[in-house]
C-alpha cells in the first residue's frame, strides 16, 4: 500500500508559478512510476505529467510541455510539479499517482494509488 499527500497549490496570477509537492509512504518510493493528472468539475481527469521510477524518462502534455517539469527524490520519498507560466486554463485540482514500475505511465487508469488532491487556481 503506499500513501500519497500531496501540497503546495494555492492561488497565483497569470504568469507566476508554484510547485505541487507530493509525499509518499508505505513503500519502497523508487519502485514507483509517479505521475500528476488535473480534473475540473464536470471533466476527466486529464494527465499532466509523468516520470518513471528511476526518474531517468519522463512525459508531459503538450498543453503543458516548457512550462511545467516533474522531478523526484527518491530519498525524500516526494515528487515534484514545478509549474511556470501559470495560465488560467491551469485551473483545476491536481493529484499525483503512483503504479508499481520503472516507465512512464501517462493514462490515469493505469495507477493503482492517488493523493487527495490540491487545488491550484490562476487568476487573470
Amino acid at each position: 500500500q503506499v500513501q500519497l499527500v500531496e501540497s503546495g497549490g494555492g492561488l497565483v496570477q497569470a504568469g507566476g508559478s508554484l510547485r505541487l509537492s507530493c509525499a509518499a509512504s508505505g513503500r519502497t518510493f523508487s519502485a514507483y512510476a509517479m505521475g500528476w493528472f488535473r480534473q475540473i468539475p464536470g471533466k476527466e481527469r486529464e494527465f499532466v505529467a509523468a516520470i518513471s521510477g528511476s526518474g531517468g524518462s519522463a512525459n508531459y502534455a503538450s498543453s503543458v510541455k516548457g512550462r511545467f517539469t516533474i522531478s523526484r527524490d527518491n530519498a525524500k520519498n516526494t515528487v515534484y510539479l514545478q509549474m511556470n507560466s501559470l495560465k488560467p486554463e491551469d485551473t483545476a485540482v491536481y493529484y499525483c499517482a503512483a503504479v508499481e514500475g520503472d516507465y512512464v505511465f501517462v493514462q490515469w487508469h493505469e495507477y493503482d494509488y492517488w493523493g487527495q488532491g490540491t487545488q491550484v487556481t490562476v487568476s487573470s
